[in-house]
């Protein structure tokens, strides 16, 4: 299972129906944060998000974006939590998060450990335990101050073991199969060796979700996001404030929809969406699907299910 909730959906400040950003990830029942403004500990429970999580992603320190992590932290303390917390940002994380929660949180009962991210890395878990079956790359965005994005990518996964020609060749349902299936060879007892060639297919892609954070659109993005299962996109403005958008960094609908169209994605969700919109923010979707037909704009609570490719 791979799902997306969105936890706050808007730009700048709450509304009474979006909060500011955040979003969980969950993969295999592991949960991942991605951004924590105010009010996320109360959206996670609002929307059934466990707070067994070791790990928050912040794209960039704008305070809409990072000052929930105060409230989260001091919840997880008064529940006794034990477990290490790794919080990932860009450069400044270790300043300006550590300072936050020091004068936030009377006292953290569990180790914080704050790990400074640049474009280009592969973002290793804390402790060296590795991530099971997928990866988090950091890339390169457009919001100043050397904002990044991270984009989820899954291993390949085995090819598809087709029982029909195992059985033709004779070979006994088992563990024999098993050993073909890992792309082993394997001996029969008539003194045969069979390998997984024609009876295992290729390896198949995993998934990948991208998360851009704030950003103008830019060509760091469209090469994350190649050939992307979701690619959420801030869409802070409509093509009316098309020149609005970019003083202070930000997209409009229309261009997140022209990324997304570059990067040959599968789906865009749009998100970081301007209070000036309503909640169904109808207009801005209208705009990306002039672009590309796959958009939906992301709400408070919505799910967004990953399924694989085939």
């Amino acid at each position: 299972m791979l799902s997306v909730t969105f936890l706050g959906t808007s730009a700048a400040r709450p509304t009474v129906e979006r909060n500011v950003s955040a979003m969980a990830l969950v993969r295999e029942g592991e949960t991942l944060l991605f951004e924590c403004g105010e009010g996320t500990q109360r959206q996670m429970m609002r929307y059934g998000v466990s707070f067994a999580l070791s790990e928050i992603f912040f794209t960039h320190f704008h305070a809409d974006h990072f000052l929930g992590v105060i409230g989260l932290i001091r919840t997880l303390g008064l529940q006794a939590r034990a477990e290490p917390m790794r919080l990932y940002g860009p450069k400044g994380a270790k300043k300006l998060l550590g300072q936050a929660i020091q004068l936030g949180v009377e006292r953290v009962p569990f180790e914080v450990e704050i790990v400074e991210v640049k474009a280009g890395e592969v973002v290793e878990v804390g402790g060296g335990a590795g991530r099971d079956g997928y990866a988090i790359h950091a890339f390169a965005t457009e919001h100043g101050g050397g904002s990044i994005g991270y984009a989820l990518k899954e291993h390949e996964r085995r090819g598809r073991f087709d029982v029909d020609k195992a059985r033709a060749a004779g070979i006994p349902e088992g563990p024999l199969w098993g050993k073909l299936s890992k792309g082993e060879t394997v001996r029969l007892e008539d003194g045969r060796t069979v390998g997984p060639e024609g009876i295992v297919g290729p390896n198949r892609p995993g998934r990948l979700v991208v998360f851009t954070g704030d950003t103008r659109p830019c060509a760091a993005v469209v090469d994350a996001a190649q050939g992307a299962d979701v690619l959420i996109h801030e869409a802070t403005f409509g093509e009316e404030e098309k020149e609005l958008a970019k003083e202070p960094g930000h997209s409009t609908a229309r261009e997140a929809a022209q990324v997304a169209l570059a990067a040959k994605a599968r789906r865009l969700v749009l998100s970081h969406v301007s209070a000036r919109y309503s909640i169904s923010a109808e207009e801005l979707v209208k705009e990306a699907r002039e672009v590309f037909r796959e958009t939906t704009v992301a709400k408070d609570g919505m799910t967004v299910e990953v399924p694989f490719s085939d």
